[in-house]
């Protein structure tokens, strides 16, 4: 089937409704770093080493002027059209703790970490473990296949290149809002469905007195804006278990008129990371995915991406079906992540 998008079309001036045709010409989402910024993170990473990483927060990793552009790039995420590219981190002159606790610190600035596994990992190493990508338990990202579009679960997801691919491994992103609209418009039956809940695998990874599955929505929709929750893999996943309902034609093709949207040139923003950059997206309105990739022979030289999940005490307003994901979702609490009883939060400087 074949759609005719909007373009770039956007009457109600909505930020979190783009096109990729919005951003050819604008690079505004992309951000420097300048060197002043640079040695006022050299000078808070330095202040900060009795602290261990876990226990950084804004008040501890202090910075007096880069916070305040921080802070309007948190109210971009939040608000406008959520997402945003950090570039310069000196991460090929630094040690890796001195780029981790930098890139820590920042994040600090914009959310609070919340654990991102079953390890209590606060950061997270994206890179190929040799994991078998079949494998209904495996989680993608420590895989070198391609990862398709989705949205991880926490408010913002943070992105950390340390190390680039030696072919592939480049990262997209498009507008899960979009997305909803255009459905909307051509396809109203089927986002019909996708309002509707799902049955969704956690992978082993289970709360206390959860079950291994549940259920959600890809779409919630109000007055003010449209929360989406999705990752097909995990969805898929649930089909291992027997009494789990199997997918209706109308689910699935459901699924992949997401998936082919999201990958259309009309939406989909390809970004090339460089060593040094780090990437926000505002999970609740933007998708995001990686193509698969080789990485070099050296093992020292593997393509690898530290990761964040962060929580927005005053964020956005998150449906009820989120608690079934999110936990608490009321303001002022953590909120997201994966929390299993005993597991310990800590911060690794290495993948494990």
């Amino acid at each position: 089937m074949t759609m005719q998008l909007r373009s770039s079309a956007n009457p109600h001036r909505d930020p979190a409704i783009w096109y990729r045709s919005d951003w050819e010409q604008c690079d505004d989402w992309l951000v420097e770093l300048s060197n002043k910024e640079i040695e006022e993170l050299e000078l808070a990473v330095n202040s900060s080493y009795a602290i261990p990483i876990p226990e950084l927060d804004h008040r501890s990793f202090c910075l007096p002027k880069l916070g305040f552009r921080l802070s309007a790039i948190r109210h971009e995420l939040i608000s406008g059209r959520g997402f945003v590219l950090l570039r310069g981190l000196p991460v090929l002159e630094w040690p890796r703790e001195t780029s981790a606790r930098a890139y820590y610190g920042i994040a600090c600035h914009l959310g609070q970490p919340v654990p991102q596994n079953a390890q209590g990992h606060l950061l997270g190493h994206v890179i190929d473990m040799g994991l078998n990508p079949l494998d209904p338990l495996s989680r993608i990202y420590q895989t070198s296949y391609r990862h398709l579009f989705h949205t991880d679960s926490a408010d913002i997801v943070g992105l950390l290149c340390l190390q680039t691919a030696r072919y592939g491994g480049e990262s997209a992103i498009c507008s899960s809002t979009t997305i909803y609209h255009e459905i909307a418009t051509h396809r109203p039956d089927l986002l019909e469905t996708l309002c509707q809940p799902f049955h969704i695998d956690r992978k082993g990874e289970i709360p206390k007195d959860q079950e291994e599955t549940y259920e959600m929505a890809v779409f919630y929709p109000t007055e003010n804006n449209v929360t989406c929750i999705y990752a097909r893999d995990f969805i898929e996943a649930a089909q291992r278990h027997s009494y789990i309902p199997r997918l209706t034609k109308k689910q699935t093709a459901a699924l992949d008129l997401i998936d082919n949207l999201a990958s259309s040139d009309d939406l989909r923003l390809d970004i090339k990371f460089l060593p040094g950059d780090m990437q926000f997206l505002h999970n609740h309105q933007i998708l995001h995915a990686r193509t698969r990739y080789e990485d070099w022979p050296e093992p020292d030289q593997k393509r690898h991406l530290l990761r964040l999940w962060l929580s927005t005490l005053d964020g956005r307003s998150l449906p009820e079906a989120f608690e079934a994901r999110y936990g608490k979702i009321v303001p002022g609490y953590a909120r997201g992540g994966i929390r299993v009883p005993g597991a310990v939060l800590h911060a690794p400087l290495s993948p494990s």
